[in-house]
């Protein structure tokens, strides 16, 4: 039980950090409602699903490549800047309370995916730390127990994800129009700000 718990808390220090997934959960929490902040997480939940699958088949060490790396963190910049410029266009305040009716549910998914995906620092930990896990855990244990403590650290992820699409889902109900398009350009500004961290990050590895 000790085992499994411990697992629980490494999904949750993974969603946990404040970051691009957090960010864009908060602005969709608040501007649609929980639904479409969950799909947020469960979006990217699902691109850590992928990661941890290339981890277990060792194909992402060819991720580990320059290369990758330069168009792994250029990839990141374009995708954050981009939904942190279209987060700042629709967060005026009659935008604010009107998006919820126009705001496809699938888009919400695949913003999540796309923004865990294209984030090079989601590899690092899937590589870095779960590989790590993954070594140390398959000495110890046997394939299936192996996929319930790796199922185990999505359940902390999960949690993670619902927790705060519950927190921005009942922001909405206390922020007058005003607030919920200040948290809303907060948001975008956060998001673009990531963007041009992975930019630089990119930059760094293009002159190295």
């Amino acid at each position: 039980m000790n085992t499994l718990f411990s697992y629980l808390l490494l999904g949750l220090s993974l969603a946990a950090p404040i970051g691009p997934i957090n960010s864009a959960q908060l602005d969709r929490g608040i501007k649609y409602g929980f639904f479409h902040s969950w799909l947020i997480g469960l979006g990217a939940m699902m691109a850590d699903t992928l990661y941890m699958i290339l981890v277990y088949l060792g194909v992402v060490h060819f991720l580990d490549t320059p290369f990758m790396q330069t168009f792994l963190w250029s990839f990141g910049f374009f995708v954050l800047v981009y939904t942190g410029v279209e987060t700042l266009v629709s967060s005026n305040p009659s935008e604010a309370g009107s998006a919820r009716k126009k705001e496809p549910v699938y888009k919400s998914f695949l913003a999540g995916f796309l923004l865990s995906i294209s984030n090079p620092l989601t590899i690092l930990f899937w590589l870095g730390i779960y590989g790590s896990v993954l070594a140390k855990t398959a000495a110890s244990y046997d394939v299936s127990q192996l996929w319930i403590y790796s199922s185990v650290i999505l359940i902390g992820v999960m949690l993670w994800d619902f927790t705060m699409a519950c927190i921005s889902s009942s922001f909405r109900r206390f922020l007058n129009m005003k607030m919920l398009s200040l948290v809303s350009k907060l948001s975008g500004l956060s998001l673009i700000g990531f963007g041009f961290y992975f930019g630089y990050q990119a930059f760094l590895v293009l002159t190295s």
